[in-house]
């Protein structure tokens, strides 16, 4: 059910926080309670303390608040930025894991400081230029990683290879030598991470699963006796060990938590590569995830401001990696979360912070019983989410080419890593748009030609073809038509509008719909879609015929 969203009142943020003061603390107080264990998890994961994602979500809660722009983003470690960390840590580090971190700390400020250049520079709209089957597949691919290594992590065992593909052979043996104790909580937590979304009892759906996780790993823990370290025989064969390294560790006050960057390598060849990956993937989610939430939250209230968002984030990173945090983005998640909790305004976020900051001064020593089998469950769920069959299946239905993208994508990835697998799909794509006629003129730039309507609204030809590269081009010339007004976009003489194009078109119509306006998309009647999802690429009959010949 949707609910209402009254309009803020004039008077700054404070008058926003006392009007809306009731749905965004309930609304935080749910986030808290899902972000809580996904923090520890990702830093684990990230080859960071666990206490690291607790502290970049508490600057991303109480502090960016205050710097980014409005809407209903919750800021926070990802899963999307795993495999960057870990790769940071262990690249840099060079087998000393303390070193790797701050190192990486020192690394994730750097990224920081071109974020809130990205923000200033208003390039809010990278987000628009990447095709969205390569955005895909960069996600899948983090996605496959995460669970890969997940597997270790809730058989108990410990792989030899940090490469994916590697990771992949070494798996039957992680199997083969599980931890039956171990392992017992790493199924329970993913039975009930799987299991309890299909219930269909209302009461039984408003509990955060995550939370569930932890009610239920945590007597687990101490039932199997993970506080201490011992020896147990299982099925009278097989002797195995268990004890406090399958349990979070953090230190006993926040304050010990604090650890400072390294900056004596911050110039080198490796430290430049991954300021580079965390600035492009963490901005590229950020901002494909506040466009996201803008979807998906009620009527009525400010969309979110790409370029504040880019700011708040870029001066949040900034301050987690002076301290010792994780890096941070916009989240998708715990944003969904958000909205469907009913938060109004960006004070959600704030509260979020809040009461992370409030349990972990109070009751940090709780969180030293949560098993680490939980927390891998936990991330491979995530994992599971981002490169299901769903996600095959979804790219197959909007066209063989989308897949082909997809998996390049993924492929390249795996093989090598993330900045040269976005290449490849970059690639694969202006190679499809290249062989299905795109002229070289157009790759970057669209040609369009104004003209007036006798309603006083105005008609927007496009030429040549309108394709994820230069849809920035086309979006430049769309965005200074006036407000409130009648607009025809005529797509006729185009011989291919990819899908990437259409998806952005019609986030664009209700934006302008939204304001006001109407925005009419014409022109499609000659162009043969590649496959039968409303919004897969369009080709010009001739073109196509043209190219069979």
């Amino acid at each position: 059910m949707e609910v209402p969203t009254p309009a803020v009142s004039a008077g700054g943020p404070a008058a926003g926080l006392r009007q809306q003061l009731g749905p965004d603390v309930r609304a935080g107080f749910l986030v808290f309670l899902i972000a809580l264990p996904l923090g520890l998890a990702i830093s684990k994961a990230s080859g960071f303390p666990p206490v690291a994602g607790i502290l970049t979500a508490i600057i991303g809660g109480m502090v960016v608040t205050l710097v980014g722009g409005p809407g209903l983003t919750i800021k926070g470690p990802a899963a999307g930025l795993i495999v960057v960390a870990a790769g940071a840590v262990q690249e840099l580090g060079r087998g000393d894991a303390l070193l790797g971190y701050r190192l990486t700390l020192a690394v994730v400020v750097a990224a920081g400081v071109l974020q809130i250049l990205f923000g200033l520079l208003r390039a809010g709209a990278l987000a628009d230029f990447f095709p969205s089957a390569a955005m895909y597949g960069m996600m899948a691919s983090i996605g496959l990683t995460v669970s890969l290594k997940q597997l270790f992590v809730i058989t108990g065992t410990s792989p030899v290879a940090q490469e994916p593909l590697r990771l992949l052979g070494e798996v039957p043996g992680a199997f083969a030598h599980l931890n039956p104790g171990v392992f017992c909580i790493g199924m329970v937590s993913l039975a009930l991470l799987f299991g309890l979304p299909l219930l269909r009892q209302p009461l039984v759906r408003k509990i955060p699963v995550q939370l569930l996780v932890l009610l239920v790993s945590v007597p687990l823990g101490r039932y199997f006796g993970l506080g201490h370290a011992h020896t147990y025989l299982f099925l009278a064969r097989h002797h195995y060990s268990l004890g406090p390294e399958f349990l979070v560790s953090l230190p006993t006050s926040l304050s010990q938590a604090v650890t400072l960057p390294d900056f004596t390598q911050i110039f080198s060849g490796v430290s430049l590569k991954y300021i580079g990956l965390f600035a492009l993937v963490g901005s590229l989610e950020s901002l494909l995830s506040a466009q996201a939430v803008d979807l998906l939250a009620p009527t009525g209230r400010r969309k979110a401001d790409l370029n504040r968002d880019l700011l708040g984030v870029g001066v949040g990173n900034v301050l987690a990696g002076l301290v010792g945090g994780l890096p941070m983005i916009a989240e998708i998640v715990r944003s969904s979360a958000n909205v469907a909790a009913g938060a109004r305004t960006r004070w959600a976020n704030f509260f979020h912070g809040l009461f992370l900051l409030g349990f972990v001064a109070v009751g940090s020593q709780l969180l030293t019983q949560i098993p680490l089998a939980a927390l891998g469950a936990l991330l491979l769920h995530i994992g599971f989410r981002l490169a299901g069959p769903r996600q095959f299946a979804r790219m197959f239905r909007i066209g063989g080419e989308q897949l082909l993208i997809f998996l390049t994508t993924i492929a390249v990835t795996l093989a090598t890593d993330l900045l040269v697998g976005i290449g490849a799909g970059i690639v694969s794509k202006l190679l499809i748009h290249l062989l299905r006629g795109l002229p070289l003129r157009s790759v970057f730039t669209v040609r369009t030609e104004l003209l007036d309507l006798p309603d006083g609204g105005y008609l927007v030809k496009v030429r040549d073809a309108a394709v994820f590269s230069n849809y920035l081009s086309l979006k430049t010339q769309l965005a200074p038509l006036p407000k409130g007004k009648h607009v025809v976009l005529d797509l006729s003489d185009t011989r291919l509008v990819d899908h990437t194009v259409l998806e952005h078109l019609e986030r664009f119509r209700a934006d302008y719909l939204r304001d006001g306006g109407q925005l009419e998309i014409t022109g499609l009647q000659r162009h043969l879609p590649v496959s039968g999802y409303p919004t897969a690429a369009r080709v010009r009959a001739e073109a196509v015929n043209l190219a069979s010949a």
